[in-house]
């Protein structure tokens, strides 16, 4: 009952944060948007990813599935919400898209880089994005639904295979 609870405020949270980026990017003149650092727009795809993923908590997994009405699994949830949010089409597996990114050190982690795991006995069978605190969203498996997990949990530590960031149109 307290993670549903939990789930539903961080999803409610993702929304609001959601609704306010749009309406904050909605009121923003051409040459306000131009001004942006790159810094400044990396973070904002950044959180605007999370909150993205955030929205899709509770939506059912679905092997092959890459549509928030149908389904998702691990990679279908990533290369969904990176396309939507950021314009970037990534593989619809888990390994590929581990070859995408650049490989970054488990201290660099920020919000929105990808989390692979050895869930099949083999590298990079399960990735999810880095939320922050250690924690992390996915679609886990056949009769689960998207949800953040806790990285240092024993059984996600000890699958732990490495991270990427992904470049965005403005790194």
């Amino acid at each position: 009952m307290i993670k549903q609870a939990s789930y539903l405020n961080i999803k409610g949270i993702s929304v609001c944060l959601m609704i306010g980026l749009m309406m904050l990017n909605g009121c923003a003149t051409q040459s306000e948007i131009q001004k942006k650092t790159i810094s400044d727009s990396n973070q904002v795809i950044r959180e605007e990813i999370i909150a993205h993923a955030m929205w899709l908590i509770d939506k059912d997994y679905r092997f092959g599935g890459s549509d928030p009405e149908t389904g998702f699994d691990c990679s279908g949830l990533v290369s969904h919400v990176y396309m939507k949010v950021a314009g970037i089409r990534l593989p619809h597996n888990a390994a590929m898209i581990a070859k995408e990114g650049k490989t970054i050190d488990r201290s660099q982690l920020k919000i929105g880089d990808l989390v692979f795991f050895n869930t099949m006995k083999r590298t990079f069978s399960h990735v999810g994005i880095y939320v922050g605190d250690g924690k992390f969203i996915h679609s886990p498996k056949p009769g689960s639904e998207v949800r953040v997990e806790d990285m240092t949990k024993s059984y996600w530590a000890r699958r732990f295979d490495g991270a990427r960031r992904v470049k965005t149109a403005q790194e």
